[in-house]
């Protein structure tokens, strides 16, 4: 049982920041596919940053360093999409796709100059981002995946700046981007570090991306059925790593059905209650003063 919240807690937070990230996006006006790109670029920044830092830096200078950088470099690669999406008018999801695509290759060319044995692999030290609880293992982005679900919360829902948020002019369609990036690319960071001490930027993010859009999209939106969403699916991507330790290893099943899971039941989920989502009304919609 402490292996299943362990891990539910684990992915479930990723997909919760990512998805949040594309709440603000989609809340904007702009459809963020990109989250997989973004995710990438943050990992990969904040690993380089790890590997740069001293090793005698104390735990919680080390967490607050390598989480900014992710965010900056987020906040930095939204701005091509954000740029397209809103100043040249360009199909947000062609956009998104293309920075998915350049991404990728971008981690692999930055992680290779920086490694030492000339791969995509880059090895650090995930100490400083895990604690102990009752002795149940939690990643520090636990705490700080809830303290950013509840500011996103209160900036959506009881502030002036979002409800101005879902008023569609260009200064507030970049903001909302920008936050997607900042979000997006810690979740990419809390995907990538807390598990394992080596990361092959080859095989990017593995699609949790994308799994994170069918989160925001079952949870309509809205941060907190964001959150259940979240760790409903993270159960499910779970399964491959307790399978073996649990009454399931009679199946002999691959680890790759366990991890196919998520994908699979989004889908089904998606199928069955896409027709009753209430998407934000200017989703996708470039912003045209003219058309006022």
């Amino acid at each position: 049982m402490l292996l299943l919240i362990k891990y539910t807690l684990l992915y479930g937070i990723v997909l919760m920041l990512v998805a949040l990230g594309g709440m603000f996006s989609e809340h904007s006006g702009i459809i963020n596919i990109a989250l997989e790109g973004i995710m990438v670029i943050g990992g990969v920044a904040g690993v380089l940053t790890l590997t740069m830092l001293p090793a005698d830096l104390p735990a919680f200078a080390t967490v607050i360093i390598a989480v900014l950088a992710a965010a900056i470099a987020g906040m930095v690669y939204s701005l091509l999409l954000a740029f397209a999406s809103i100043n040249l008018k360009a199909d947000q999801t062609i956009g998104g796709t293309a920075l998915n695509l350049l991404a990728t290759a971008v981690a692999v060319v930055i992680s290779k100059n920086f490694s030492d044995s000339g791969s995509a692999k880059l090895n650090y030290s995930n100490k400083p981002f895990l604690f102990s609880i009752g002795g149940l293992e939690l990643s520090i982005f636990v705490p700080l995946g809830i303290a950013l679900l509840i500011i996103s919360y209160i900036v959506l829902y009881k502030t002036r700046f979002g409800l101005r948020l879902r008023i569609n002019v260009y200064k507030m369609r970049y903001a909302g981007v920008v936050i997607s990036g900042a979000l997006g690319a810690i979740g990419g960071l809390a995907y990538i570090v807390p598990p394992v001490q080596t990361w092959n930027f080859e095989v990017g993010v593995a699609g949790a991306g994308f799994l994170a859009m069918a989160v925001m999209i079952f949870g309509q939106w809205k941060p907190f059925n964001i959150c259940g969403a979240a760790m409903f699916f993270a159960v499910f991507k779970s399964l491959a790593n307790i399978a073996d330790s649990t009454f399931l290893a009679q199946l002999h099943w691959s680890s790759n059905i366990y991890n196919m899971m998520p994908f699979v039941a989004s889908m089904v989920i998606l199928a069955f209650t896409s027709k009753n989502s209430m998407a934000p009304k200017a989703e996708g919609i470039p912003y045209d003063k003219g058309s006022r």
